[in-house]
């Protein structure tokens, strides 16, 4: 999609601050120095748009192929839409999507004769063979994530329950015997902030014999995170808004860290902005999820930057009389 800016804002932060300059608004946008679109999503995102324009037209994807709705929207335009399951599909070409799948997802792909497109980001497929090489160590495995997120399901699927656990509680933690278990490996699902549980893993390494940590938190993960504390930590900034999907795990975190900071609202679009976020607002502060694209977060800049001098506080379209 084309971005709505001029071409002063499509260069980046200087090409907006030139664009401020230029007009008069009745609030100000600062993005944060690190946001949106993480490279595995970036890549996943283009191999499914390759895949269309070289005529694959018997595409589907298992489960979304970014945790986002617009992202969903335009691949199902695209004439690629999403699945829940391999039952769905039964020929043509299956989209593993960014966030992987069980390993025995493949065989079972082959095994029916369906061609497989891959978008896996790398940095998952790290963490399998970390999983893979604790186990044969010795380690039992203890994944701190949603038992239920995509990620978390492709790492323990395929695995014996007895060799692994999945928490994100003190809770969890404390009804488990960790003197069982002679070496325990902790893998974080790659959209976390870590910092959220670092009560659970110094329990865990309090009571095992042996416990280490593996560093699977996703760098743009942290870098987004560390962004959007920057941005909050500006004085400069009265408000922040979080863009992404609702199913986006790392979008969902970064309001958590933000909240706490400075007043935050998470949105999936310009279309989700309230008029009463912006009385008294003077500089609107913009981070996004890892799954966000770039013409989302353009969009919700450009609304903002559109609310008339005298009337922060309503949208524009209530200003002109429309409903």
């Amino acid at each position: 999609m084309e971005s709505t800016f001029s071409e002063d804002a499509r260069e980046g932060p200087q090409g907006r601050l030139r664009l401020l300059q230029s007009r008069r608004f009745a609030m100000r946008v600062q993005r944060a120095e690190k946001y949106g679109f993480c490279a595995g999503v970036r890549i996943a995102d283009r191999k499914v748009k390759k895949f269309v324009a070289q005529g694959g037209a018997d595409g589907k994807i298992l489960g979304q192929v970014v945790h986002n709705e617009r992202v969903v929207e335009e691949m199902e335009e695209l004439g690629v839409p999403t699945i829940e399951s391999l039952e769905e599909i039964d020929q043509g070409t299956v989209v593993f999507s960014a966030h992987g799948v069980p390993p025995s997802f493949h065989s079972q792909a082959q095994s029916r004769c369906l061609k497989i497109l891959d978008t896996t980001c790398p940095f998952v497929y790290d963490i399998h063979e970390e999983a893979d090489r604790a186990v044969q160590q010795g380690a039992h495995l203890v994944f701190i994530g949603e038992p239920g997120h995509r990620e978390v399901i492709g790492y323990t699927r395929d695995r014996d329950p007895s060799t692994y656990h999945i928490l994100k509680t003190i809770e969890e933690a404390e009804e488990v015997d960790w003197s069982r278990y002679p070496k325990v490996m902790v893998l974080y699902q790659t959209t976390l902030n870590s910092e959220d549980y670092e009560d659970v893993v110094r329990l865990i390494e309090s009571r095992a014999p042996h416990a280490s940590r593996a560093d699977t938190i996703c760098y743009a993960t942290k870098e987004n995170q560390d962004a959007a504390r920057g941005l909050c930590a500006d004085p400069a900034v009265d408000l922040v808004l979080i863009i992404g999907g609702k199913q986006s795990a790392n979008t969902r975190h970064l309001w958590e860290i933000c909240r706490e900071l400075k007043p935050s609202h998470l949105i999936q679009g310009s279309q989700d902005l309230h008029s009463e976020w912006f009385e008294g607002v003077g500089t609107v502060g913009i981070t996004a999820g890892a799954s966000t694209p770039d013409y989302v977060i353009d969009e919700v800049e450009q609304a903002i930057l559109e609310w008339p001098i005298g009337a922060v506080g309503n949208h524009p379209e209530q200003e002109r009389g429309e409903s």
